[in-house]
């Protein structure tokens, strides 16, 4: 199986709303979530986590980030098609301008 890093990705404006959403709100959220899960199966790796503010890092200086990264997942599949055929249906793409990238990690000899 190879692995896949998943960038959960959404304008700011998606991602406030997640913030601001009320506890009840987020409960069905996370159980939407969870059923995706149940149904991926050992296909997750690392179901992942929301992320907040970053920092980019350049040999120029530090700055503050202005991605729409707004969480991480790690999964496994055969390959591309397999992996992206686990996110058919994903809860994150019910949220106005959400997308998901995929992307095939490269396995590194002697790492």
């Amino acid at each position: 199986m190879k692995k896949f890093v998943v960038l959960y990705m959404g304008p700011k404006a998606a991602q406030q709303q997640l913030l601001e959403s009320t506890p009840e709100a987020a409960q069905e959220g996370l159980k939407a979530w969870l059923q995706w899960a149940d149904r991926v199966g050992d296909g997750i790796v690392d179901i992942g986590t929301p992320l907040l503010a970053g920092r980019e890092i350049t040999a120029a200086g530090i700055s503050d980030t202005e991605t729409e990264v707004g969480g991480y997942a790690i999964i496994q599949a055969e390959d591309l098609d397999s992996a992206q055929a686990l996110f058919e249906g994903h809860p994150h793409l019910l949220m106005p301008g959400c997308r998901i990238e995929v992307y095939e990690s490269l396995d590194m000899p002697g790492m």
